[in-house]
């Protein structure tokens, strides 16, 4: 099991809720595991950051996929981080574009310590508009609980 000290978060066990989504959604509350986000489809993108140098690679799971999966049913989404960072986000960002839910950055799994567990990640380099700091803003790491509104 994954502990949580000073130092920052140890490794994700597969059985810990990774995030929650609240609101309108199925039964009102979904949690997924790592886990359980592991057996849907991923994806890899390579884009550049406006926090880190060069282009990286991420690999998770499309936002739309998880929202869809969890009953979503909103036209705006509330990501919150484990340092309280809150943003609304149009849920029509996710269909626009192939935002991912990423876990793993160059094949590396993201930790609480590095911008994870989960850390939504825009396809900039595909976008010339979303280099952009209305949609640097979205980028939320630490990621733990999507509120659908």
């Amino acid at each position: 099991m994954a502990t949580f000290g000073l130092t920052g978060w140890s490794a994700v066990a597969s059985d810990d809720v990774v995030l929650t989504l609240t609101g309108a959604v199925e039964g009102g509350s979904v949690q997924w595991t790592r886990s359980d986000l592991e057996r849907l489809d991923w994806q890899e993108m390579g884009t550049t950051t406006s926090v880190t140098d060069g282009v990286r690679t991420f690999r998770g799971i499309l936002m739309r996929d998880i929202l869809e999966r969890s009953g979503a049913e909103g036209e705006t989404v509330v990501a919150r981080a484990l340092n309280d960072y809150e943003i609304d986000i149009p849920v029509g960002d996710f269909h626009r574009f192939d935002v991912l839910a990423a876990l793993y950055m160059d094949g590396v799994e993201l930790t609480p310590r590095d911008k994870g567990p989960i850390w939504i990640v825009y396809p900039r380099d595909d976008h010339a508009e979303l280099a952009d700091i209305r949609y640097d803003m979205r980028w939320v790491w630490q990621l733990i609980e999507i509120e659908v509104r």
